[in-house]
């Protein structure tokens, strides 16, 4: 059994570590292996019970949510000097529980949220308005008053397997800077970097409760969602179950932010230079092997370009290097279970079924015998209204759809129930920019963007891709409740 970085695997609750109320467990695999890499409590309905009782008692009597914002910024600063000194363990612990590549893992998965943790800390808090005046009211008499922001209550944070480390941050940042308690719910594959964050509570001196880590699935996720003593939900992950939560939510009126799925359009149109554009169009499907959101799997090519971008795309992908992730030269790791690999591998026969022509890929690396990996596929002759198009996939495969102008391709960037990101390309920015702003998305990155996600840009979708945002002042408003007090001048 490989080691972990972690070193109590037990469920996280009002302070302590627990085994649980249940017999089960969560057996926790390497998906490049196959192999068990730790073993740990899988969470009873009862366990989420005492976890919520925790938070609740915690947000009701205890210090957290009266603390002045400057108080809660030095735990939550304390926090993120435990993350730094970790950083090195949790990128083994990432590669070897989610399958990110090494690369990944450093930057996205690992050092960004750990930058936006300490963000939240340094910046965000410290500076945030959490009072406001209102202009006076002339009537009878003259009256003034001030708006107050005040934590939400008991927040229910519902993470997903793609990102685990950067989305139980960010929204556990947040959740704790507003002065919510929180209960914590990760994903059952990818346990190990939601209960190492006990251990950096502890270290960081949270008080006890503030925040409760639990473990488990379908369960242990409606048992959190559906809580009398939850206050507010933030999920992410699918759709289809953002519905569910979203339903299960609605039953007692509780606030609810989701951050869902997409299908995101890449935009490059005919005075882009493709030499440029490749290693955007490339990574917008093979990063994480295609288990990534805000990825952008549907290439929209000016028809005067589409084939002299498919010939390099293709020619780019067999020296693609797929395989370990622990290995710093792999570029594409692998899915995390036989599961998805199953969903990728019968949407890839949907492609072939629909008249769609795999240009490349479509089966699993002859020369790797473990592991849940799939090549990288691109599709052409695809008709924005086939599946492929349409669904999200959370594989490493592209389709490629060309078009004749710029409002042809907004209409087909728009045809989607999806809008969480999206990107254009031109050599002329303003166009690019106008194009942009067409987009019914929530961010669009225009000739590859730069600098990697913004701590104090929002992220999140329109349409079915989510309600709600997350990220910098974006992310704390949304914990936030807002009372008004209004008094007589005299």
């Amino acid at each position: 059994m490989t080691s972990t970085p972690l070193a109590t695997r037990g469920l996280f609750i009002d302070g302590a570590w627990t085994d649980g109320e249940g017999d089960e467990t969560l057996q926790v695999l390497n998906p490049a292996t196959e192999q068990t890499i730790a073993e740990v409590p899988q969470a009873t309905p009862a366990d989420v019970d005492a976890a919520v009782a925790a938070a609740r008692r915690a947000f009701d009597e205890g210090p957290w949510p009266s603390m002045r914002p400057a108080e809660r910024a030095r735990i939550l600063a304390a926090m993120a000097d435990e993350l730094d000194r970790r950083r090195a363990d949790l990128v083994e612990l990432n590669i070897t529980e989610a399958g990110s590549t090494r690369m990944l893992a450093e930057i996205l998965q690992v050092g960004t949220p750990i930058d936006h943790f300490r963000d939240m800390a340094d910046r965000v808090l410290p500076r945030f308005a959490f009072e406001q005046p209102v202009p006076p009211v002339y009537g009878n008499g003259i009256g003034q008053g001030v708006v107050v922001r005040e934590p939400y209550g008991v927040a229910a944070l519902i993470t997903a397997f793609n990102f685990p480390f950067l989305l139980n941050l960010a929204k556990l940042g947040p959740a704790l800077a507003a002065g919510c308690t929180a209960v914590l719910k990760s994903s059952p594959y990818t346990p190990l970097e939601a209960l190492v964050l006990g251990e950096v509570a502890e270290a960081a001196g949270l008080p006890p409760g503030t925040l409760n880590i639990v473990t488990g699935d379908v369960a242990a996720g409606e048992t959190l969602t559906r809580h009398p003593g939850v206050d507010i939900v933030s999920f992410t992950g699918s759709d289809a179950v953002g519905r569910k939560v979203y339903g299960q939510g609605a039953e007692s009126i509780k606030k609810v932010v989701l951050e869902l799925g997409g299908k995101s359009a890449n935009i490059i149109l005919e005075d882009t230079d493709l030499d440029k554009v490749l290693e955007s169009v490339l990574g917008g499907f093979i990063t994480h092997a295609g288990q990534g959101c805000a990825l952008q799997t549907r290439i929209l090519v000016h028809r005067s370009l589409h084939d002299d971008l498919v010939a390099r795309i293709v020619g780019v992908l067999g020296f693609i290097p797929v395989g370990d992730p622990a290995d710093p030269a792999t570029m594409v790791g692998p899915l995390i279970r036989d599961v998805q690999r199953a969903r990728v591998e019968a949407m890839i026969a949907v492609g072939v079924d629909e008249g769609a022509e795999i240009a490349y890929g479509g089966g699993r690396p002859a020369h790797l015998e473990r592991g849940y990996f799939v090549e990288p596929t691109l599709f052409v002759g695809v008709d924005n209204g086939m599946r492929i198009a349409q669904e999200e996939f959370f594989g490493p495969v592209a389709v490629v759809i060309p078009f004749s102008d710029d409002d042809e391709a907004v209409r087909i960037a728009n045809d989607s129930r999806y809008g969480l990101s999206g990107g254009v390309w031109s050599a002329d920015p303003l166009r690019a920019a106008a194009v942009a702003r067409r987009l019914r998305t929530g961010m669009v990155v225009i000739n590859g963007g730069g600098g990697g996600l913004n701590p104090a840009a929002p992220f999140g979708g329109y349409k079915q891709s989510g309600i709600g945002r997350e990220f910098g002042e974006y992310g704390l408003a949304e914990y936030l409740q807002h009372k008004t007090l209004q008094w007589p001048t005299s």
